[in-house]
């Protein structure tokens, strides 16, 4: 038996309390003395549950590989195929790259991610086995759950379903897809491509969906009606969603309160360049929602540090949020919010729960989300993992 004792820590801002660890769960919230456990001592700090990237590409990061001048096209097109080209011309080794992401995603407190992962017949399984070589690595410190994912296309590439198949047989945890209409212009094949895997291996999707307004809308209908109609509640979640953010305003609602009734989850990730789901809407309509970084520092572009308490500055910016109780919904989209969509067990700060904490030095949380201050330390199963800012493992 192991144990570890939090001293004078509030969750969520509340008041001071101690929080002792038994063997990776929570065993208790309050004070009580306990002469065994090893002890940290929060000095006030608050405690929140692990940070849940939902929505990351951890196979194609240049973290750690230098500058490089950005070299794609403004389309989603140019941005694809320039990235399928430079992965062999800079040695974008998934493997290396993606135990580079982990140490940083556990530097800022994350403690779970969802991964879409490139499978494609130019690069077949070589993503998906470097990522899953990350994942079983590093179990002890990052729950990782990996979509396989078809970036280059499903149908306008024959081949990549059969791989997608064999990435799923092989320990995928998720089905990915890409803008039926954009990119595959075949609907109905590709939906009927990626919701037949789902059946086949009983694994939940997650679809991209850069489609603007009615174009969006259109594919969007079609996600909702096959997860109606293949009792799919609840297993599938549409990432950017774009269409939701449309000038017709009732248009969108009509098409969240019809996710709302299938619960299918959006994930987001608040940028600033592309209308986006209204964070407030999707919640009074019960529309389930996380966050995530998308890229971090690749082909596509410069920017990105898997940051997610910084995420939630950004939902609240781009959502306009200002009263504490909004901003604290930021930060739940970007930990419960994930939590949910990656059906993490026994996730939270509770009795009982996986010791998966933050420690964060703030007066209260809308302040934690504001300021971004380095995190005191990191608990992934009740074992440190990182301290202010620095992992407590290594990678290379």
């Amino acid at each position: 038996m192991t144990e570890l004792l939090l001293k004078n820590v509030r969750p969520f801002g509340g008041a001071a309390t101690d929080i002792l660890i038994r063997d990776g769960r929570i065993a208790r919230i309050g004070a009580g003395e306990v002469g065994a456990a090893a002890v940290e001592d929060g000095c006030g700090a608050i405690a929140i549950p692990g940070l849940v990237e939902a929505h990351a590409h951890l196979d194609k990061s240049l973290w750690g590989m230098g500058w490089h001048v950005h070299q794609a096209g403004p389309s989603l097109e140019d941005k694809i195929s320039t990235e399928r080209r430079l992965r062999r011309e800079l040695d974008i080794d998934p493997r290396r790259q993606s135990a580079r992401q982990v140490a940083l995603a556990a530097s800022h407190g994350t403690t779970a991610i969802r991964s879409h992962v490139d499978v494609d017949t130019d690069q077949k399984l070589w993503c998906f086995e470097g990522v899953a070589e990350t994942r079983e690595r590093f179990h002890d410190v990052m729950d990782i759950e990996i979509v396989a994912f078809p970036q280059s296309g499903l149908m306008i590439r024959p081949g990549t379903l059969e791989l997608m198949d064999a990435a799923l047989a092989n320990g995928a945890d998720v089905v990915g897809g890409l803008d039926p209409c954009g990119i595959d212009r075949d609907p109905k094949g590709q939906l009927d491509a990626i919701f037949g895997l789902a059946q086949k291996h009983g694994k939940p999707i997650d679809i991209h969906l850069h489609e603007a307004d009615e174009l969006g809308a259109f594919s969007l209908e079609m996600i909702i009606e096959r997860t109606a109609a293949l009792g799919m509640h609840g297993k599938v979640t549409v990432s950017h969603a774009f269409c939701l953010g449309m000038p017709d305003r009732a248009r969108a609602a009509a098409l969240t309160e019809q996710l709302a009734r299938e619960d299918i989850a959006i994930a987001t990730t608040a940028p600033a360049s592309r209308p986006v789901p209204a964070a407030a809407e999707l919640r009074r309509a019960g529309v389930r929602l996380c966050a995530g970084s998308d890229g971090i520092r690749d082909t596509w572009g410069p920017y990105g540090n898997l940051d997610m308490l910084e995420r939630a500055l950004f939902i609240g910016l781009r959502n306009n949020f200002r009263n504490d109780s909004d901003v604290e919904f930021a930060l739940h989209v970007c930990t419960q919010g994930g939590a949910d969509v990656m059906e993490l067990k026994d996730y939270g700060l509770r009795e009982g729960a996986v010791a998966d904490i933050v420690l964060v030095e703030a007066e209260t949380v809308p302040e934690a989300v504001a300021a971004r201050p380095r995190r005191k330390l990191v608990l992934k199963r009740g074992k440190p993992v990182a301290r202010y800012g620095q992992p407590l493992f290594t990678v290379e």
